[in-house]
């Protein structure tokens, strides 16, 4: 599995109709920076307002996946988001003039080819991965959906379907880093009960399908009033029923429709934003139960977040005491707060506050009830940031850094005398002499503050 972020090497583009709206569409996927993430911009609306592909923005799951934000809103998104992300696309930007992604054949197949054609190229950034410790678990009991997610080192999918359908029986579909994804998935086409059409017709949706771009599944005998109504309905006179399967449907696997749900499964799950390293078992999956589940998972790793990355132990030795940190910042007391650095490596820091009751800020903040101001928290961060960067570069003294903006900031807890901050700092994107990080402020292993800093370093005159 690779490890560093990916996009495509050069821009690739679609035409072709919305399954559920009819309108003709032009999509066209672009390169993106690292950590820009996938990224949906409406060029047909004032603005070209743009909605991040992650399960936060989903709106609606009813015959498709639809993500929103403000007045860009982009449907049926699963397919292309199946074949950019399965086949290492990390960073991209689909810009498209219409509410729906274009259906084409009714699989990910077309995207698969054009992507794999192009090529993706490797970025410096670090992919994210979120690694499951523990058995995660999303049931719907009453529809008979569940989907498991186990602890492994690699990503692997296995999905079962049973419609207590005749004409689908039992079917199985695996899928693994090692597989094929546009030879085994990707060709596999979207699929519909007969019995479905009518209530989807009188719900406005579905315009755009047809039977060359969907299986039809016909589980009982139809009656030649009922086959007139169908070709009224597609506007086809050629209309038949053989094997199950309007007009004779040849498939093209014996268990495409549960190959296709686990290619609508892998483009839900990209909307986690991050990759998985774990199995996955999923029984009747779809787009409500999936992207429900990416929400839960979500949630877990921003409560991981809450807790501290790095260890510390003030029997410890540090590897920087004030005097060592004085030598690269150029802060002093009382405004230096930092005073000793448990943890460094190319990324990140970690770095301890004690907060005393000698502090001078606390002669005015509160006489009665001394509290810590949570700009000097973030001055704290700051400053360990700082000894990270500097750290790196040659002759620090000649450098200083210098704050251009805090995104995110919460507190969560007061910061009281008798405190020990733990400040850690994992950089996420440096260059041009411009560094990120998000940072965050623990006491007694609690967030008690959380921000992405950004900075400039800049040589001293």
């Amino acid at each position: 599995m690779a490890t560093k972020q990916q996009t495509l090497a050069s821009a690739i583009s679609f035409t072709g109709k919305g399954l559920h709206t009819g309108l003709q569409v032009v999509m066209t996927v672009l390169p993106a920076e690292e950590n820009n993430g996938i990224v949906f911009r409406r060029v047909d609306l004032e603005g070209a307002p743009e909605v991040p592909a992650l399960c936060e923005y989903v709106t609606d799951t009813s015959r498709g996946t639809t993500i929103e934000k403000g007045a860009a809103k982009v449907s049926t998104i699963e397919h292309i988001m199946s074949a950019l992300w399965t086949l290492g696309v990390d960073n991209a930007i689909v810009e498209i003039n219409a509410p729906e992604t274009p259906i084409m054949d009714g699989s990910a197949r077309e995207y698969a080819q054009r992507i794999m054609e192009v090529g993706t190229v490797e970025q410096d950034a670090e992919r994210k991965y979120f690694e499951v410790t523990e058995k995660q678990v999303y049931t719907l009991t009453e529809k008979g959906i569940a989907i498991v997610i186990y602890p492994d080192d690699e990503f692997s999918v296995s999905v079962h379907v049973d419609y207590n359908s005749k004409v689908v029986g039992n079917q199985y579909a695996v899928y693994s880093n090692d597989d094929n994804y546009a030879e085994k998935i990707a060709m596999c086409r979207t699929f519909v009960f007969l019995h479905e059409l009518e209530p989807l017709m009188k719900m406005n949706l579905i315009k755009g399908g047809d039977l060359d771009n969907a299986i039809v599944v016909v589980e009982n005998p139809v009656s030649d009033e009922q086959l007139n109504h169908l070709k009224g309905i597609f506007g086809k006179d050629d209309i038949t029923i053989t094997g199950g399967y309007l007009n004779n449907q040849q498939l093209r696997a014996t268990n495409e429709l549960a190959r296709h749900k686990l290619l609508d499964l892998l483009g839900d799950f990209a909307l986690l934003g991050m990759r998985i390293k774990g199995r996955v078992w999923a029984t009747r999956p779809g787009h409500f139960a999936n992207t429900e589940f990416m929400k839960e998972i979500s949630r877990v790793i921003r409560r991981s977040g809450e807790k501290p990355t790095f260890k510390y132990s003030s029997k410890e030795q540090p590897l920087m005491d004030i005097n060592t940190i004085k030598s690269l910042l150029p802060h002093r007391p009382p405004f230096l707060l930092v005073d000793r650095v448990f943890h460094i490596d190319e990324s990140a820091i970690g770095g301890i506050k004690n907060v005393s009751m000698n502090e001078p800020f606390f002669v005015g903040h509160f006489p009665e009830e001394p509290v810590m101001p949570g700009v000097l928290i973030i001055e704290a961060l700051a400053q360990c940031c700082g000894i990270l960067v500097l750290s790196r570069v040659e002759n620090p003294e000649e450098y200083s850094t210098y704050f251009l903006k805090a995104d995110g900031v919460k507190w969560k807890r007061k910061v009281v005398p008798g405190d020990t901050l733990q400040l850690e700092c994992h950089i996420v994107d440096m260059r041009r002499g411009i560094c990120t990080a998000e940072c965050k402020a623990f006491v007694g292993g609690q967030l008690a503050c959380e921000a992405t800093l950004t900075a400039q370093i800049a040589k001293k005159k």
